[in-house]
């Protein structure tokens, strides 16, 4: 199941209700989360959401479904690649 959402078969959708309240699919993994800053693996890549006051309001890994409540400042996207490109691996 996690491969389907890797290669991109499951749908990913973002929505984002008056910075208050987000809501995401395609969710495969949250990596860490904190009231600050919720990093999650998705369809589409890594993705961070930055804020205050964060909270999971509803987490089902197995429909890839995360509902997030609180200020949110920003959404930042990362694919794979981009990840293991940072010092050292120009090296190796």
């Amino acid at each position: 199941m996690a491969e389907d959402f890797r290669r991109g078969d499951i749908a990913h959708n973002v929505i984002l209700e008056g910075r208050e309240r987000l809501s995401i699919s395609g969710v495969t993994e949250v990596v860490s989360f904190d009231e600050d800053e919720v990093v999650m693996e998705t369809a589409r890549g890594l993705l961070t959401v930055t804020g205050s006051d964060l909270h999971v309001e509803k987490l089902s890994l197995d429909i890839g479904e995360l509902s997030l409540q609180g200020m949110v400042d920003g959404l930042i996207y990362a694919d794979e690649q981009r990840q293991r490109s940072g010092f050292w691996s120009r090296f190796f």
